[in-house]
């Protein structure tokens, strides 16, 4: 009489670990050692981020699935294109010349209909490494802004196939947060832009009454909530009174109106996590 054979047990494949492709004024890499261990009891849920931004938190916590939503289209279309395995073939150096060159390109692409194209990605993304201190800014009119940087030498990549596997389970969308197709059990992570003046990362604004609509629909959310935001009094003040369980850690910056450069304080506020 024959034994059954036992089932083999195939191993989960390996998810490469790759790093943020643009720079990203404001992106949390620093913050990861504090959310990883909130997230690993949840890493079989959906992470659904509303300012997805560079993408450093999604990339380090590395999710089978995730839903990653940004109010910037270009990048969005970027992600977009690494996910269909962009290859770029436009010249890349860092000259001023060719940079300012490459920006009135991208700005009459996007004034017409080019925004959702491999050109339109490939200029961002040249742009964004290159670009001063790795911002991201826009003036109303919707034209990106930011000066040559000056960086004594930069890496460019051409071949961003590697991240067609690590985005095959997830989705990007383009919006105002409230607009995303959430499930009632998604780990919802937000970092929103900071309640300070400068708030234009796209061309549209946000301002304190968006603090407070984002703080209300975060708070609404059936599942793991985790938000980060510098702490200032307003902001703690919002989480604590929705019930946000609130700390503050040192974030990697100082605060110079003081006078004496002391650190900033960053904001990490969670619900729904047991």
């Amino acid at each position: 009489m024959q034994r059954a054979e036992t089932p083999v047990e195939t191993a989960e494949p390996v998810r490469p670990v790759l790093p943020p492709p643009l720079k990203w004024a404001g992106g949390k890499r620093w913050l990861l050692p504090s959310l990883r261990p909130l997230w690993e009891p949840h890493a079989h849920r959906r992470l659904a981020e509303p300012f997805c931004g560079g993408l450093a938190v999604a990339l380090g916590l590395n999710p089978a699935r995730a839903l990653l939503n940004d109010i910037n289209p270009h990048a969005v279309n970027f992600y977009l294109q690494l996910k269909e395995g962009l290859k770029t073939r436009i010249p890349m150096a860092n000259h001023a010349e060719l940079f300012y060159s490459h920006r009135e390109d991208f700005n009459r692409l996007i004034a017409g209909s080019g925004t959702n194209t491999k050109k339109a990605a490939a200029l961002f993304y040249y742009l964004n490494r290159t670009g001063y201190n790795g911002l991201c800014r826009f003036n109303s009119r919707g034209e990106f802004n930011v000066p040559f940087g000056r960086y004594k030498t930069i890496n460019y990549t051409r071949d961003f196939t590697p991240y067609r596997a690590v985005f095959a389970g997830w989705e990007f969308s383009c919006g105002d947060f409230e607009r995303m197709a959430l499930e009632a059990d998604d780990f919802l992570y937000a970092d929103p832009p900071y309640d300070v003046q400068f708030t234009r990362y796209s061309k549209e604004d946000f301002r304190w009454a968006d603090q407070e609509r984002l703080a209300e629909w975060l708070a609404a959310h059936p599942g793991p909530v985790v938000a980060s935001n510098q702490a200032t009094e307003k902001i703690l003040k919002l989480y604590g009174r929705l019930g946000f369980e609130i700390r503050t850690l040192p974030a990697p910056r100082m605060i110079s109106c003081t006078g004496d450069r002391s650190k900033a304080l960053e904001m990490l506020a969670t619900r729904n996590l047991a």
